[in-house]
């Protein structure tokens, strides 16, 4: 991604964000974009920098939908008459295979920000998270969910 071109996206983000698209504020925008573009430069436009952009952005969205559907999820189990007969409680331990505390933080933050899971402890060896949940209907699809879901992507970025 050339820098010119760069700095008319973050222009035209600019002209969203303050949702004036006049002259003026897009060459405003452009401004404060080619300013952030020069003080970047060396990390702007490198294959490194967009592929952990785009892994960062894989990561925001799968959060995202994932926050949506355990929202409805949980929502679902508290509209029912008979809430008792929904709800399996379970604390499981979640083998995870990342090794920096910021990674195991990020995973963290990220299952207890679900609706309906709560990581609760972090093994001494780092080797399990213990995440508690609202209804288990399978202990090994918790873990795939999590293992194939947030993990995943939280090693893509820190690759």
């Amino acid at each position: 991604m050339t820098p010119a071109f760069l700095v008319i996206l973050l222009a035209i983000g600019w002209g969203g964000i303050t949702g004036n698209f006049s002259g003026l504020n897009l060459i405003f925008g452009a401004i404060i974009g080619g300013g952030a573009v020069l003080l970047l430069r060396d990390h702007v436009g490198s294959p490194s920098a967009l592929r952990t952009v785009r892994h960062v952005l894989g990561l925001v969205l799968l959060f995202l939908y994932e926050l949506v559907v355990s929202a409805v999820r949980v929502a679902l189990i508290v509209i029912r008459p008979n809430i008792e007969k929904a709800l399996s409680p379970a604390i499981v331990a979640v083998p995870v295979s990342l090794k920096t505390d910021a990674e195991i933080t990020i995973l963290a933050n990220m299952i207890t920000l679900t609706p309906g899971t709560l990581s609760i402890d972090v093994s001494a060896d780092r080797q399990v998270i213990y995440v508690h949940t609202l209804a288990l209907s399978s202990k090994e699809a918790l873990v795939s969910e999590i293992s194939d879901g947030f993990e995943r992507k939280v090693r893509e970025v820190f690759e």
